[in-house]
């Protein structure tokens, strides 16, 4: 059994570590488990303890976190950081730059809820640095 499949904090199964398209985007290891694509794409993600994603917008359809396990962060440009827990929801509205991902010290996973909108994209921008991301408590 690996690691992450261990310390898996979520009902859903870990999945795989993140693709080359998306693990440059991380700090960390991060795995992914798509579950549906009906409606709009659902995937269970677990970031391992300190990894995090970078600043990113979602042009169009925006997103929705559901977190399942774990302690997490979630932040908007220029807000203060929200912890997340298991049970919190995160409405992320089209055009918002963001980031989020695992606390230092514990696994954290979430469903990512893609709102499907005509002429949707990601847009990656620069990572959350360790300066930054180290100021978290």
């Amino acid at each position: 059994m690996s690691e992450a499949a261990k310390n898996n904090p979520s009902v859903f199964e870990v999945g795989e570590p993140l693709p080359e398209k998306f693990s440059k985007y991380f700090i960390g290891q991060a795995y992914l488990n798509p579950l549906t694509d009906k409606g709009g794409a659902i995937a269970n993600v677990t970031f391992s303890p300190g990894c995090r994603n970078n600043w990113h917008i979602h042009h169009k359809g925006g997103q929705i976190l559901l977190v399942t396990g774990g302690k997490g962060w979630y932040q908007e440009w220029n807000k203060e950081p929200q912890e997340l827990k298991p049970g919190d929801v995160v409405n992320i509205a089209p055009e918002v730059k963001h980031w989020h991902g695992a606390a230092a010290n514990s696994w954290f996973s979430h469903l990512a809820v893609e709102i499907p909108a005509e002429g949707a994209s990601n847009e990656w921008l620069e990572p959350v640095d360790d300066e930054q991301y180290n100021k978290l408590k």
